[in-house]
């Protein structure tokens, strides 16, 4: 292990919560060794980008958002028999462009049987998540768009503790859209609204409280399709 790797890794071991650590001209060899070194050490998300390493550690609040909106997306999946993998932080790499991402969280959905069983994921032969989540509570993912862009993830979601952002890939850009294409039923508004709940009445209540609104709009879908009829 060189010298600068181990400097970071000291740098990093001090990174206090919620805080963000960005180094400038970090070789690409360097950037693997740090992921290799650091493995799954305490939810670290670190992008590299042309030499660009940032490193950012988690506060509570941050992780709490994260495993809401996860929460939302996987009870959309149960509710509507939707294969839903959540592969979380999972680090996606490109050499041949000189880039990495791990996002706060990342769903498999309609490409989930091309990855279920699998121990590693690979880019050149394995598809990219379909949607990958930024919490931007304590930093900014702006920087990533082109990143994902690159890697071919068809939707990106932001929530910066005020405002729920959704974007879908369209061409080589990502548009800012009001619902997910992925899973329909969840528009910006409505993740915005269970996230604030969250907040103030905790996990639980937004499990049971977001569920109960689901099952009463599916009742009410059947409803006005019997009556049509």
């Amino acid at each position: 292990m060189s010298t600068q790797v181990l400097n970071y890794l000291d740098a990093i071991a001090h990174l206090p919560a919620g805080d963000t650590l960005i180094l400038t001209d970090v070789p690409w060899e360097q950037y693997e060794q740090l992921l290799a070194d650091l493995g799954d050490n305490a939810g670290r998300r670190i992008t590299y980008d042309n030499g660009r390493l940032e490193v950012m550690s988690p506060s509570s609040r941050h992780e709490n958002l994260t495993q809401l909106i996860s929460t939302l997306a996987l009870i959309v999946a149960e509710e509507t028999n939707i294969v839903f993998e959540n592969l979380g932080s999972t680090t996606y790499k490109q050499e041949l462009l000189s880039r990495g991402v791990g996002p706060d969280a990342c769903f498999y959905i309609d490409n989930a049987a091309a990855i279920i069983g699998r121990e590693k994921i690979d880019l050149r032969i394995d598809p990219p998540p379909d949607i990958v989540v930024e919490i931007d509570v304590s930093h900014e993912s702006a920087s990533k768009l082109p990143i994902y862009a690159g890697m071919r993830v068809p939707e990106v979601w932001q929530y910066d503790g005020r405002r729920v952002r959704f974007f879908r890939l369209t061409g080589q850009d990502y548009s800012e859209v009001n619902a997910s294409r992925i899973l329909p039923v969840l528009t910006n508004v409505l993740v915005g609204r269970f996230l604030e709940l969250g907040e103030t009445a905790g996990q639980t209540a937004v499990r049971r409280s977001f569920r109960e609104w689901l099952r009463a709009q599916a009742a009410s879908s059947r409803s006005t399709s019997v009556t049509s009829r």
